[in-house]
């Protein structure tokens, strides 16, 4: 049930993102879900892309100089409401599972937000989803939204 993310490591300069979005957009990698994080000194770029792109994307990132590897994260489906969010927290919070961090998908299906977390203990999460009815997204899944 895990969904496979690609983080990047880029320098925290002018034009790096752009320089960065640009590389991936010519070789026509599309951008499913995006996040960034910075410091003063660098940034990192957490995406999803189809799983066909994964490999693809890797290796274009590294040939041009990017640090980017691969991590497994979980996609779920969150009421599109007040107190949806907190509602899935809630369920982590009492069973003692933090968040990492957390980003929002640039879809929805309907009456449900789609977000991409990373908890602390993943496979725990999934079971927990699984016992509560939460939906949760497959990689083929979001390679055709």
């Amino acid at each position: 049930m895990f969904v496979r993310q690609i983080s990047i490591y880029i320098e925290n300069i002018r034009g790096s993102l752009r320089e960065l979005t640009q590389l991936l957009g010519e070789n026509d990698i599309d951008l499913k879900a995006l996040s960034i994080a910075d410091t003063s000194s660098f940034g990192i770029v957490r995406c999803i892309v189809e799983e066909s792109q994964i490999d693809k994307t890797i290796d274009l990132l590294r040939e041009n100089g990017h640090i980017a590897k691969v991590n497994n994260v979980i996609c779920v489906c969150v009421p599109d409401k007040p107190l949806g969010l907190s509602s899935i927290l809630t369920l982590l919070e009492q069973a003692g599972i933090s968040i990492e961090y957390i980003y929002s998908f640039y879809k929805s299906t309907g009456d449900h937000a789609v977000l991409i977390i990373r908890p602390s203990e993943k496979r725990r999460t999934v079971h927990l989803f699984e016992e509560n009815n939460i939906q949760m997204l497959t990689q083929a899944e979001i390679d055709k939204i």
